[in-house]
């Protein structure tokens, strides 16, 4: 079977699921998310020891799903303290990353010291970048479906009020399972656009140095997909969105996803690696499938957050 045929096979079976989780959020969501964490961050560290690094992998993962953590914090704000009858003490969200940040970086540096492995600064660095572009990006992507919870959207210029009904509060949760789907679609479109308008109209090389085979005229229909992906599902599905805002997500997508991916791929380049694993059939790794994902979620969840609902 061919490549593509085996890479169409595997989308077929995975993507449903993905579609399911992300229309589900709340901890479903955010344990998936969690799961593809994991395992990219394990590919990060697979890459960097091909370059005779030794990053602290239990530590950049832990640190990781910490920073996940903060992007739950409205829902595990309200579940814990119930599910233990109240009174213990609760971090604000902010707190909660300024104290993740203070203990990371010391434990690392102190386990670093204690290590005795060679080239410790290297070490210490990709354990850093690690966490924060895989972890703390990844973790964005929980932020952006959990925006969605009445307690952080900001209704008031949607429905008019913020004591909203049950049926209001329903459509929230939609929209909030619609948008991190859009923007998968999104990707995913893009994507496809831009191999397959590469592989018939390509002429220019976008960035021989860290990806040969892609070319401008793909990345051109690659972020034209993006863009219609987009303003399909405003026209569809997201009602709270106007044109030029669901257009600027498009934008977002065909932009820093394809950057997303370019970086991905200099970091392959300079482990001397193809693919971050073989954990996928005709994908390559996690790392490989969610590289603009990783990328696109940070900008999307600020755009959402400060922009369109400030």
């Amino acid at each position: 079977m061919s490549n593509t045929g085996t890479r169409v096979i595997v989308a077929v079976i995975a993507i449903p699921g993905i579609l399911l989780l992300a229309w589900l959020g709340g901890y479903a969501w955010a344990l998936f998310i969690a799961a593809v964490m994991v395992v990219a961050l394990q590919e990060f560290a697979a890459m960097a020891r091909a370059k005779g690094t030794a990053p602290q992998t239990a530590a950049m993962i832990l640190a990781g799903l910490a920073l996940l953590l903060v992007f739950l914090h409205e829902r595990l704000s309200a579940d814990i303290p119930a599910l233990l009858g109240g009174g213990i003490p609760w971090p604000l969200q902010w707190q909660a990353f300024i104290w993740i940040l203070l203990l990371f970086m010391p434990a690392v540096l102190l386990i670093e010291l204690f290590r005795n492995r060679e080239g410790p600064l290297l070490n210490v660095a990709a354990t850093v970048l690690g966490a924060v572009y895989i972890g703390l990006f990844l973790g964005s992507a929980v932020g952006m479906r959990e925006i969605f919870s009445v307690l952080e959207f900001h209704v008031g210029p949607i429905f008019g009020t913020a004591d909203l009904t049950a049926a209001q509060m329903s459509q929230l949760d939609s929209w909030g399972g619609y948008t991190v789907i859009s923007v998968l679609a999104s990707i995913w479109l893009c994507d496809t656009a831009a191999y397959f308008g590469g592989r018939a109209m390509g002429r220019h090389k976008l960035f021989p140095r860290v990806s040969p085979n892609k070319t401008w005229e793909g990345a051109i229909w690659g972020f034209v997909a993006a863009l219609a992906g987009m303003l399909i599902a405003q026209q569809w599905l997201l009602g709270y969105l106007q044109v030029g805002e669901a257009l600027v997500i498009g934008a977002i997508v065909g932009i820093i996803g394809q950057l997303g991916d370019l970086v991905e791929s200099l970091l392959k380049r300079d482990a001397g690696v193809k693919d971050s694993s073989t954990l996928l059939p005709g994908h390559g790794g996690v790392f490989d499938r969610f590289d603009s994902f990783i990328f696109v979620s940070p900008a999307v969840f600020l755009y959402l957050d400060f922009v369109v609902f400030a």
